[in-house]
């Protein structure tokens, strides 16, 4: 990776079109050698979770309603999707020149799957909060993360309502960051499998939930 870091900081500095067909070359290693990276992660993650496949981000922007024109993404990423319907949330990996990052969890649930985990957590946070509060989870997420929808309730909840801040959210995510010198240490990719094995009881649980009604009888 840390040429894929020296390419992305050049790139960065150089973020036009001229700059990257001159060092495509390089550019096409680095990605040969990150899939080989993301593809030994993904055959790890399947020994132990049902994957329905992985992503491989491209690095060419989409700017078409962007302010910022510059043509070209100056990090590395991956996602891995679980296989649906029965289990839910995804697993991504961001590469970045001091903004590294491991995530997962759901970052736009579709409005159906948003309005049933709301209506779990206005009926019972019991399970949710022994996840997150569970040693495991805090050591390696610290807390669940997500934009809130609303400034005070969705339509048809109670402001009052002890779990509104749960309820609020429109995201459910967790991360955990690394440093550069983490990211280049031999031991990154067995922490990146450890830190997406972590995410399993909170993958499983919102499965569970969005897999089921509110009596808990399946709907698939």
């Amino acid at each position: 990776m840390k040429k894929g870091f020296e390419f992305l900081k050049q790139l960065k500095e150089n973020n036009n079109r001229e700059w990257f067909t001159k060092h495509k070359s390089e550019y096409d290693l680095i990605v040969k050698e990150n899939k080989i990276f993301f593809d030994q992660i993904y055959s790890e993650l399947q020994k132990h979770d049902s994957l329905q496949g992985i992503h491989i981000f491209r690095i060419y922007k989409d700017v078409r309603f962007s302010k910022d024109k510059s043509p070209y993404k100056t990090y590395l990423g991956a996602g891995f999707s679980r296989a649906k319907p029965m289990l839910r949330g995804g697993y991504y990996i961001h590469l970045e020149e001091n903004n590294s990052f491991v995530g997962g969890g759901f970052w736009g649930p579709n409005s159906q799957d948003l309005l049933r985990i709301r209506k779990e957590f206005e009926m019972d946070t019991t399970e949710i909060e022994k996840i997150t509060s569970d040693t495991t989870f805090v050591k390696y997420f610290g807390e669940l993360k997500g934009e809130d929808g609303v400034k005070t309730a969705p339509k048809g909840f109670d402001k009052n309502h002890p779990a509104i801040n749960l309820i609020k959210k429109k995201q459910f995510v967790v991360m955990r960051k690394f440093t550069d010198k983490e990211v280049l240490s031999d031991d990154f990719q067995k922490e990146v499998i450890e830190t997406f094995s972590a995410m399993r009881p909170f993958f499983d649980y919102m499965s569970e939930v969005l897999t089921s009604d509110l009596n808990g009888e399946p709907v698939f």
